[in-house]
């Protein structure tokens, strides 16, 4: 198919086009014209909508599914459907699976499955066998296969050998080992403050992120490599972090996306959508990630997509899982508190360098790879913008600030 994208403003800070609105012709996949004004011609579809923005394509480095093990979450298929029509044309898989992701025959598995998909899947591999902390997976097999980084999800590797030795095992083969900032001793529901006193729920500190990245950070000063430190939520967080990179260490960072924008005020009600770890923080938690992601502390944004079934989250909100879903809100979210640029270029640009993927840039010859997008639409988030099969929005009743028209790889097309 032929595709002809009229009054497009392109956000690409890499293409000389950048901030311009311009026609772009994409002629069997490929970017063959961009230019002030386009002629409409036979054999070619014209897709003219209100507001079009157009960027690279959207990387998320944080997402959850569900298979294989947890097809009731989540299939494979329909996470990649929502993420297409989310802005996504690429994911990177956590570990979050049974089996989990340990072996190369799991990473095959992974990335057979999404070959006829619009968007790219490539799989986070565990970091240690079983998920145990106890002995280093076959990270150089896993790589080979299609694994992007190695990482236990959702745990910290509380053996500082273990880390060590992973940190320094990586480096033959350049590799990303992540470390998931939460020393699991401080056990909790929510942010330890005023209102999980309030609400009588047993809170985790910000020490038991902070402590974890000390430690982290002193093993990669220690060992060298490269380290990603996914969805970290504290201010002292981004001070340590901003610090490591002061010294020249290689080490990287995330956030979840509704880490900064909500706060633990929204855990008034016990809604366990609100349940998610690291946990909702303070204000002033969600200044010092606004602010560091603006100066590049943070350098990249996640939806930290974890679809959680009904019977895991429709009970006390003490035994309710951790997790919420984000594909369907990240732009709605984070368009309201950071600059376009910005935004874009922790979607794009940053987190594909970091992870070893081609960048894309929107110019002649190159092969589309667009997400394409209005950031100024308005509209209240509510079930019927959820496309994943289990439904722990966290974004429900919120505004949105931006919505998503779809994504275009070569000759594929997925519009909403």
């Amino acid at each position: 198919m032929n595709i002809l994208l009229k009054s497009a403003k392109i956000i690409d800070v890499n293409s000389k086009f950048h901030q311009q609105v311009k026609d772009v012709l994409i002629e069997k996949g490929v970017i063959t014209k961009i230019a002030s004004n386009i002629k409409e011609a036979k054999g070619i579809k014209t897709v003219q909508l209100d507001n079009l923005h157009v960027s690279c394509g959207w990387f998320d480095t944080s997402v959850s599914f569900g298979e294989p093990g947890f097809e009731e979450r989540e299939n494979i298929e329909n996470g990649l459907k929502t993420a297409s029509k989310s802005g996504f044309t690429a994911v990177a898989l956590n570990a979050n699976t049974n089996p989990l992701i340990d072996n190369k025959s799991a990473v095959e598995f992974l990335t057979s499955k999404s070959q006829n998909s619009i968007v790219d899947l490539h799989p986070i591999a565990n970091l240690t066998k079983q998920a145990k902390g106890e002995e280093i997976a076959e990270l150089f097999d896993m790589q080979n296969s299609g694994a992007i980084a190695f990482g236990d999800y959702k745990k910290a590797t509380s053996n500082a050998t273990v880390m060590k030795i992973a940190l320094q095992y990586a480096q033959n083969f350049n590799a990303l080992v992540q470390s998931f900032p939460h020393d699991s001793h401080f056990s909790g529901f929510v942010n330890e403050g005023e209102n999980s006193t309030k609400l009588g729920l047993k809170g985790i500190p910000s020490l038991a992120e902070e402590i974890q990245i000390s430690r982290d950070l002193f093993l990669l000063e220690y060992t060298g490599g490269k380290l990603h430190i996914p969805c970290i939520s504290t201010e002292k967080s981004v001070k340590l972090i901003a610090q490591a990179k002061k010294k020249g260490l290689d080490v990287t960072c995330s956030v979840a996306v509704h880490n900064l924008v909500l706060t633990d005020d929204e855990l008034h009600d016990f809604n366990t959508n609100y349940k998610v770890i690291p946990p909702l923080r303070r204000k002033k938690d969600c200044n010092a990630l606004i602010k560091a992601v603006k100066n590049g502390t943070i350098d990249m944004l996640t939806s930290d997509h974890n679809p959680i079934d009904i019977e895991h989250k429709k009970v006390e909100f003490e035994n309710a899982k951790f997790g919420a879903i984000g594909l369907e809100s990240l732009f709605g979210f984070a368009n309201q508190v950071l600059d376009l640029e910005t935004l874009i270029t922790n979607l794009t640009t940053k987190p594909r360098q970091r992870f070893g993927l081609k960048n894309t840039v929107i110019k002649l010859n190159e092969i589309a790879n667009l997400t394409l997008f209005n950031p100024e639409k308005e509209f209240v988030f509510t079930e019927e913008q959820i496309i994943s099969t289990s439904k722990n929005a966290i974004a429900l009743g919120h505004k949105m600030n931006g919505f998503v028209y779809g994504v275009m790889v070569g000759k594929k097309v997925s519009l909403n």
